[in-house]
């Protein structure tokens, strides 16, 4: 279940809450209950790191392209 950020118009107070597509378009303030809610653009809550998932973890032998390899094949 997704977490959205939101911030409350009425008093400012920004808070988080998991929320589905299919719920309510917005909640209400958890601070002043006010009704005067917008959803906030925040970054994913997840991270890829390292060389490459796909790159590593799917291709095998001669098949690998790796980040800095010429692509000649020899």
């Amino acid at each position: 279940m997704p977490i959205f950020d939101f911030q409350c118009g009425s008093c400012g107070h920004e808070f988080e809450k998991l929320q589905l597509r299919s719920d309510a378009p917005m909640p209400a303030c958890v601070a002043c209950e006010a009704d005067n809610v917008s959803k906030k653009v925040s970054a994913p809550g997840f991270r890829l790191s390292g060389g490459g998932w796909y790159e590593t973890d799917f291709k095998t032998g001669g098949k690998k392209n790796l980040a800095g390899d010429s692509g000649s094949g020899s």
